[in-house]
Formats: structure tokens, C-alpha cells, sequence
């Protein structure tokens, strides 16, 4: 098959400054090459990268792009004219796979030599189902997203193809073997430092632990981009949980850069006993890739009960779910966080149940499983 993959206007590829979709597309595109297919990646030119070159079997073009900003009309606008360059650039194919928000709207009428669409659903739809009744396959990150599509537009149906973000887990895997149980205990979080996030939620939880001296020593570590440029809140809003926090937490807390290779961020997740993510993002989350990594790593996963966290964590078996629109959101948070610390066996438990269950998210089977489905597009 000859394939073209897009992701957006504001990350280069390889991920240099990180994002999971460009991460997971470079290494999916490198995966379909090795399997014969012909593969066209297009994303935004960076210093450094050349505009078009052929590497591992991927051909390679980056085009001017733009950096994210903080608004919202803005960045759909900057999204289209992503999509009008990309468009005229855009060599005959026989799928082209959208990362973006426009394009797949009008690719294929203007442009049928691109060839059949695929539109990967990345954030909850809003509206998408019903601008997106032309496209010919959407890939869903989960369930959720895929009720989401068919009760915007219930023809869709048929169309829809699940596709949860796969991850590297032997990589994290061989990472979470530690030598001596780390002292102290590191709860963490990795991802975008934005208020969506729920990051003020974990830490006002964290500020309760700090009031309980029957817990063993730890340590919250925070770890990811800051800047609007890379997705983040911005450092103000940093710097405000700082001021808050830190007075009570000291030096129980650390905000640490994003890590951007892959081998280290592994070892970072590595490191940590738990991993909270309590994302306040109903309409954004679509399935916590982080999360998933965090799991093959070895620590145990705390999320907030977001429906798209259910293929990922079941309360108990596979790690554990808060209720984050409760009002006493931060005291139940730091209630799991406190039952975890305090309990090694169940810790343990959940650990390897954890990573165990996220093994099926490995990107070998998750290539094959994107081939076969863009195959019978192709067959039609």
C-alpha cells in the first residue's frame, strides 16, 4: 500500500519536543515500512531536520508550521492552513491518515489522487461526527469516543475502527525491574503541566498526605512540558501551584523538564510506585497513553473516573479510579494515594496486573492491526 500520514502544525517528527501522536505515528509509520508498504509522513519543518529525506523506509516531508497558542479559534484556523499546505504537497496515495482537525473534512473531495481518508479522533469529538460524514474510516481511541462519534452521528457507525494509542511495552517493561525499593516512595505524573490536567487536584491531595505522619517517606514528582508552545498551561501557571504548595509540601515536591527520549522517559516512569493522572478534561481526554506506559513501567495507575481511563484501569484489578467531580475531590484522592503508600502487598498486586493488562497495547500488534483495517479500504 502507498500511505500518507499527517500530524498537526506545531510538533516536529521524529518527536523532538515530545507529543504522543507524533511518537506513536513516527514509530507506527517505521513499523508499516518494514512490512513493504510505501510511507509518506508529512509534518512541520524544524531546524535541524532536513524539508524531505528517506529514513528507516519513510519518506519524510516537513512543511512551515506554527507554534500552538492559547486560543482556541486561533489554532482551527492555523489547523486549515496546516491542511491547505499540506494538501498541495500531498503525493498520490491509496490511504491518507489525518492527525488533524480540518483536513480530513475536504481532502477527498479536493484532492482524490490522496486517496481513501482515515481521520484519527486524538480529542473527544466535538462536532467531528457530523463534519466528518465523508470521511471513509475513523479511528477511535476508546469507547468512549466512539459513543461520542455515533450520538453525533449515528451513520458513522460502521465506520468507526478502535484504535487505542499503542505504546512500546517491552521498552517499559525492562524498566520497571528495580533493584531495591526506592526510598522515599515516588508518587508521579507525566504529561502536559496544564490546568485540564487536574494537577492543582493532585496536589491538594498530596498537601493532605503531608498532614499524615503514619504514611512512609515521599516524593510527588511532576514531570512535563510548561510551555503554551508545547501544549501546557504556561508558566504562570506553574509558578502559582509553587506558591501555593510549596510552603507545605517543600521539598516533597519537584517539578521536573519533559523528557523527550524514549529510553528515559522510560526510566522515569520506572522509577515511580504510583502514577496519578487526575485529568479534569471530559471533553479532551481519549485514552491516557501515559497512563499505559506508566502501567508497562510498573507503577500503579490512579486516575480520575473519566470514561475513556476504562479499557485502561478497572478499580481493584488494574489500578485505581477516583471520583474527581465529587466535592471533596482531593480528600478521596489522597485517600487512595494514602491506602497504596501504606500497603506494599497491594501495591505490588496491582502492579502486575497492571502491566500485564497493557500488554496487548504493544505497537507490533497495533501495526498489524492498522494495516489490516486500512487493507480492506483499500480492497473496496
Amino acid at each position: 500500500m502507498r500511505i500518507s500520514i499527517v500530524t498537526g502544525f506545531f510538533l516536529p517528527v521524529p518527536p523532538l519536543l515530545g507529543g504522543s501522536t507524533e511518537k506513536i505515528w513516527h514509530r507506527l509509520a517505521q513499523e508499516f515500512a518494514a512490512a513493504g508498504h510505501e510511507v509518506t509522513f508529512v509534518s512541520r519543518a524544524w531546524p535541524g531536520l532536513a524539508p524531505e529525506e528517506i529514513v528507516h523506509g519513510v519518506r519524510h516531508l516537513r512543511l512551515r508550521g506554527a507554534d500552538h497558542t492559547r486560543f482556541l479559534p486561533l489554532n482551527l484556523l492555523l489547523d486549515f492552513w496546516w491542511g491547505v499546505r499540506v494538501a498541495r504537497r500531498l503525493p498520490a496515495a491509496d490511504v491518507a491518515i489525518c492527525n488533524t482537525v480540518t483536513l480530513p473534512v475536504w481532502l477527498r473531495r479536493l484532492k482524490p489522487s490522496a486517496g481513501r481518508v482515515v481521520a484519527v479522533l486524538a480529542r473527544m469529538p466535538k462536532g467531528h461526527g457530523r463534519a466528518y460524514g465523508g470521511v471513509d474510516r475513523l479511528f477511535s481511541l476508546s469507547d468512549a469516543v466512539t459513543a461520542k462519534l455515533r450520538s453525533e452521528n449515528p451513520r458513522l457507525a460502521a465506520r468507526i475502527s478502535p484504535f487505542p494509542y499503542p505504546i512500546d511495552w517491552a521498552l517499559h517493561a525492562a524498566a520497571a525491574a528495580k533493584a531495591t525499593p526506592p526510598s522515599p516512595l515516588r508518587i508521579g505524573y507525566v504529561g502536559r503541566i496544564h490546568p485540564e490536567k487536574g494537577l492543582r487536584l493532585l496536589l491538594a491531595a498530596a498537601a493532605r498526605l503531608a498532614a499524615r505522619p503514619d504514611l512512609l517517606a515521599w516524593r510527588l514528582e511532576l514531570t512535563g512540558p510548561v510551555s503554551v508552545a508545547q501544549g501546557g498551561g504556561g508558566e504562570a501557571f506553574r509558578d502559582a501551584l509553587l506558591a501555593e504548595f510549596a510552603p507545605v509540601l517543600g521539598d516533597r515536591l519537584a517539578f521536573l523538564p519533559a523528557e523527550f527520549d524514549a529510553a528515559k522517559l522510560a526510566a522515569s516512569y520506572g522509577r515511580l510506585d504510583v502514577f496519578c493522572y487526575p485529568s479534569l478534561a471530559e471533553q479532551g481526554e481519549t485514552f491516557g497513553v501515559a497512563v499505559a506506559e506508566a502501567m508497562a513501567a510498573g507503577g500503579v495507575a490512579v486516575v480520575s473516573a473519566l470514561a475513556c481511563f476504562q479499557q485502561l484501569v478497572r478499580e481493584g484489578e488494574t489500578g485505581v479510579v477516583f471520583d474527581h467531580r465529587a466535592a471533596d475531590a482531593d480528600a478521596r484522592l489522597a485517600e487512595c494515594l494514602a491506602g497504596l503508600l501504606a500497603d506494599a502487598g497491594r501495591r505490588q498486586a496491582l502492579a502486575a496486573r497492571g502491566q500485564e493488562h497493557v500488554r496487548r497495547f504493544d505497537y507490533r500488534e497495533s501495526a498489524q492491526t492498522v494495516l489490516a483495517v486500512l487493507a480492506t479500504l483499500v480492497d473496496k
